[in-house]
């Protein structure tokens, strides 16, 4: 069975969920998922300038009402449990677990301890970070030892 680390920062959609599940195509894929919620992973300056960029003013304006600390994780605790829930129902194994620090690093025991094929990092676009190498995927590809695959969110949440 192929295994994938799959990163993201909020709740996999139906669209999210069945574009993972069909990269491989006929062959059985299990999941290893790793949520690091939003509110946790970017300073607010940046995101909005993401949001800017895609056009989204309105989202721009509201990053101030991004929770932060626990109730960040009250919400991607909630967010974890129905992307494994939504991947289970696809029929393919999935186990996840919350990174509270240092995603990177989580990212690379996990691997190691999971015995990773690859590493799928789905998120929105954040294109100051993708634009100075500094996001997720890039900076994986040079921890990890398996191939990154950077894919963007299909939709909203």
């Amino acid at each position: 069975m192929f295994t994938s680390v799959l990163m993201i920062e909020k709740a996999l959609t139906s669209a999210d969920v069945e574009f993972v599940t069909t990269l491989h195509g006929e062959e059985q894929v299990s999941f290893q998922v790793l949520l690091q919620p939003r509110g946790e992973q970017a300073d607010r300056l940046l995101r909005a300038i993401d949001d800017v960029a895609l056009g989204e003013l309105d989202e721009a304006v509201r990053e101030g009402e991004t929770p932060e600390g626990e109730e960040a994780l009250s919400v991607g605790q909630r967010a974890l449990e129905v992307s494994l829930a939504a991947l289970r129902s696809s029929g393919s194994p999935a186990e996840g677990r919350l990174i509270e620090d240092h995603p990177l690093d989580a990212l690379r025991s996990l691997v190691e301890e999971a015995g990773a094929d690859e590493v799928i990092v789905l998120t929105d676009p954040h294109y100051v970070e993708e634009f100075f190498h500094r996001d997720w995927a890039s900076r994986a590809r040079h921890k990890v030892g398996v191939p990154v695959l950077k894919l963007f969110s299909h939709s909203k949440a």
